[in-house]
């Protein structure tokens, strides 16, 4: 019995071991190399995803270095200054006597793209500093384009044809000046100096009347402060028409204001510039009273103008005087 049930014991051993074998064999028979290349594809998928994914990381890295990078050099203040800032810059620049400076910054402001009227005239005032009359005149001309009410495009293209001796396109823009202040204020304007700048044009172009007429206007403007050359140069007006009396009389008051605002001059070259200024209106009055037959008067404006010529140590100009005084006497 135990040989026998050894012997099935055994038997059944090599019974599971061929069981088991064909299992092997048919799991080898039912292998199936389609799902095999499935996992293959996922791979290959997935591999292209990181990889992307990689490469877009050293991308954003790059790009995020090149912008330190770069910020070293532009993101810099200027690089940061909108376009009223730059127009504020420019401003500033020409105030203080750097003109290239203004115009390159007022450009940048310009060529923004929301440029607006005071930055073209201010450009313009700029390239007048230059001598630029082209573009100068380009800009005011954008500007009054823009803004066909603007007092300060029409005074600033005045002034520009002013230096170009074209008097008469001056006085159309000065009167279309007048008439913009009138509609449409500007503070940077004043009406006394719109009056005055016109009584300069009608003086140029001989119109005596016309300019005694601005001049008076200028004058009895209560705005801004009353510059003496208004006062002179209504007193040539009067005396293009021989009315002498009021030409003393007006380079008197010239003198008078001149007297006034010298005080405050703050530099050395303004008190002598001032000071010059008065001698010559005391040489023009002396003048007028010799021809009226005011002796007396004509001697004391010559004495005061001797004693602004020595203070001024201007030897050329004490002479020329003295030699006035000596014939005066020798005359009476």
């Amino acid at each position: 019995m135990k040989k026998n049930t050894t012997k099935k014991s055994s038997s059944t051993r090599k019974t599971g071991a061929s069981a088991a074998s064909r299992t092997v064999e048919k799991k080898q028979a039912c292998f199936n190399p389609w799902s095999m290349s499935i996992y293959v594809y996922w791979f290959i998928i997935l591999f292209f995803i990181a990889a992307t994914f990689y490469i877009l990381g050293r991308s954003h890295r790059v790009d995020t270095a090149g912008l330190n990078t770069a910020g070293n050099v532009e993101i810099t203040e200027e690089a940061l200054l909108q376009p009223s800032d730059y127009y504020e810059t420019g401003k500033a620049k020409l105030v203080s006597g750097d003109t290239p400076g203004a115009i390159a910054d007022l450009t940048t402001a310009i060529d923004s793209g929301n440029a607006d009227v005071n930055m073209y005239i201010l450009r313009g005032e700029a390239y007048m500093q230059m001598a630029n009359y082209r573009d100068a005149l380009a800009d005011f001309n954008t500007a009054i384009d823009q803004d066909p009410v603007n007092a300060v495009a029409y005074y600033d293209r005045a002034l520009l044809s002013m230096r170009l001796e074209d008097y008469n396109t001056a006085l159309s823009d000065i009167n279309n000046a007048l008439a913009a202040q009138t509609s449409n204020p500007n503070q940077i304007l004043q009406m006394r100096d719109l009056y005055a700048k016109r009584g300069q044009l009608n003086l140029w172009l001989k119109n005596w009347e016309g300019a005694i007429a601005d001049y008076t206007n200028s004058l009895a403007r209560p705005d801004g402060v009353v510059s003496p050359s208004v006062y002179a140069e209504r007193a040539e007006a009067y005396t293009a028409i021989g009315n002498y009396a009021d030409a003393i009389n007006d380079y008197a008051s010239a003198i008078r204001v001149i007297s006034e605002q010298i005080q405050g001059a703050t530099t050395a070259e303004d008190r002598e510039s001032q000071s010059s200024a008065a001698m010559g209106y005391f040489e023009k009055s002396a003048a007028l009273n010799v021809a009226l037959g005011n002796t007396d008067a004509a001697r004391a404006d010559l004495e005061s103008a001797y004693t602004i010529a020595a203070a001024l140590l201007d030897n050329t100009s004490m002479e020329r005087i003295q030699g006035v005084l000596n014939n005066l006497t020798a005359q009476q």
